[in-house]
């Protein structure tokens, strides 16, 4: 059985106890969160697809950790004018796992 959710916007293809990186939760570590925009549900009989979302279907998961991702470089130069520019970043990222898919 999977689900595609949405989470903070973005989607996610998620199966029951399985691990993913999402962006950044408010919740604590060891705290339980449901998601409730559940876009699509199948199983191996049937497939619920939502206008736009599924009604009574919600996806739990338990916050593992919050973490940083790898740093992420931009630069950008234009070769005459001896214009260089460099700036980075790294994503907050919260790991969750997922219990319970219904």
């Amino acid at each position: 059985m999977f689900a595609v959710v949405e989470i903070a916007g973005k989607q996610f293809k998620v199966n029951e106890s399985g691990k993913y990186y999402v962006p950044r939760l408010s919740a604590e570590p060891n705290a339980e969160v449901t998601f409730d925009k559940v876009l699509l549900v199948a199983d191996d009989k049937s497939v619920k697809v939502g206008s736009p979302v599924v009604g009574g279907v919600k996806v739990s998961a338990k916050v593992i950790e919050h973490i940083k991702d790898d740093k992420v470089i931009v630069f950008k130069k234009k070769r005459i004018i001896s214009y260089r520019k460099l700036n980075g970043h790294r994503q907050q990222l919260t790991k969750v796992e997922v219990t319970k898919i219904g």
